[in-house]
């Protein structure tokens, strides 16, 4: 039996943010999963604290993963900031220069103690807003990887731009539509929102675009997609760099979900929609960052109510976003009665699989989008920023899952009431719901196939550990 000594050593480190701690976890669990080989999940200390306070046994020492010897442990490191203060590590700008800074020489220390004790990292894998990693790869001469966490449509995007090869909105021409290669054309509001020159959040498209300045650091990109979905771009793309979709990560069968990634301990909710009659209740969440202010909170909230349907509402006080995250009207929840229930977390895969769930009202952040997707629910986009206003634009008219309610907050606008109503009884009983229904099946069904063994997700995650195997073997 192999000791955790001869097993293949692969160090994750993720970006601190809900969205891509999840994906990436996953992903080491599967890797782990394929056999023999030792997964260190790496991420600041705060994050670790969260993690810890919502239940995650996150342990310093290897733990088996799956029946073919494969372990996974948990290693902190610090990011700079005081632990107690969030306010700190929330204003990006500031920030992400110094979680590079910090995590540099942290990393170089933790990987360097690692080799000293016959555990050398064999491959370094890194997610977006994080791509210092891969230049730490280099420095230390360790084969690096990325997981890009958003769909292969973005990161078209992303590279085009980065390498100036398509024209793309500009402050001379902001509303200018733009065509990538296999793409549909993406009017000026349905590109990822940080590459317009309106957007409010440059420092994050500083922070995407560094990992395409390096992506030749990178031996592989992982993507959080499927081929059977984006099959014809992704082979495009493949002709840039070695791309290998492994998604839905959170579909796998192979997955030990004894390990979560939850940055919050979720409610109870799955006893309430046990008593609910199938397909009879809307899902509402925005993710972990989006959060809505008072007015459109309250318009929200009585365009559900006057539509008569049940609904359960992911509702966080303590989202990361500009300005404060509105609450529900005086009197909403008693109005609502046993139709509603309202929760600051929820075990969203869960959620989704739920007979009762009808359809989806989403921010189309890429975790929700594929967890949508692979669980056959309909939804309703309500994007804000990001790559979620892309996320939108192929749910509704190129998958067909979904009907738009807004177009991004670039709109500048409350979504009233009447079109909160419209869109939700037009997702839950309209003229095309049976047809979204059946697309949104089709898509489950597709990912279903990837993720079973032998399919295109299994293999391609099975080619990649067996690469892993080969670079530690022949490195000398």
């Amino acid at each position: 039996m192999e000791t955790k000594h001869d097993l293949v050593h692969v160090f994750l480190v993720t970006f601190p943010a809900q969205g891509h701690v999840n994906p990436l976890l996953r992903l080491g669990k599967l890797i782990a999963s394929k056999g023999n080989v030792l997964v260190t999940f790496s991420a600041t200390k705060s994050i670790g604290k969260r993690m810890k306070n919502a239940g995650a046994p996150v342990s310093g020492e290897p733990v088996p993963v799956g029946n073919r010897g494969g372990m996974l442990r948990f290693e902190f490191f610090d990011d700079g900031c005081s632990e107690h203060n969030d306010d700190e590590r929330n204003d990006f700008v500031a920030y992400l220069p110094k979680l590079e800074a910090y995590g540099k020489t942290a990393l170089t220390e933790i990987i360097s103690h690692h080799a000293e004790n016959g555990q050398p990292v064999s491959c370094l894998i890194n997610n977006p807003f994080v791509p210092w990693v891969s230049d730490l790869a280099k420095d230390l001469n360790i084969p690096c990887a990325m997981l890009w966490v958003q769909s292969c449509s973005c990161f078209s995007a992303y590279y085009h731009y980065q390498n100036s090869l398509v024209t793309f909105p500009s402050e001379e021409q902001p509303d200018i539509d733009v065509q990538l290669p296999n793409m549909p054309v993406l009017k000026s509001d349905e590109i990822p929102s940080f590459l317009h020159p309106s957007t409010p959040y440059p420092f994050l498209r500083r922070a995407i675009l560094g990992q395409f300045k390096n992506l030749s650091n990178n031996f592989c990109v992982l993507m959080e997609t499927f081929e059977e979905l984006e099959g014809d771009l992704i082979k495009y793309m493949s002709q840039i760099c070695q791309i290998r979709a492994v998604g839905p990560l959170f579909k796998n069968p192979m997955l030990d979900n004894s390990i979560s990634g939850d940055l919050i301990k979720a409610d109870d909710c799955l006893e309430w929609l046990d008593s609910k009659q199938p397909s009879s209740v809307v899902y509402i969440s925005f993710g972990s960052i989006v959060s809505l202010n008072e007015e459109q909170v309250g318009e929200m909230a009585y365009g559900v109510l006057n539509s008569g349907v049940s609904f359960l509402w992911v509702m966080r006080t303590d989202a990361i976003s500009t300005g404060e995250p509105g609450r529900l009207p005086v009197g909403f929840m008693e109005e609502a009665g046993e139709r509603g229930m309202v929760v600051q977390w929820s075990p969203q895969a869960q959620v989704l699989a739920h007979p009762a769930v009808s359809c989806f009202v989403t921010h189309c952040g890429w975790n929700s989008t594929m967890e949508a997707l692979s669980s056959g629910v309909p939804v309703v986009a309500f994007p804000q920023w990001g790559d979620q206003v892309t996320d939108a634009k192929y749910l509704v008219d190129e998958w067909k899952v979904g009907i738009r309610m807004c177009r991004g907050e670039a709109e500048h606008r409350v979504i009233g009431r009447t079109e909160v109503e419209a869109c939700i009884r037009e997702a839950t009983g309209g003229v095309n719901q049976a047809e979204m229904k059946m697309n949104a099946m089709k898509w489950k069904k597709a990912a279903e196939a990837a993720v079973a063994e032998g399919g295109s997700s299994d293999r391609n995650i099975q080619n990649f550990v067996d690469e892993i195997r080969n670079i530690s073997f022949t490195k000398p």
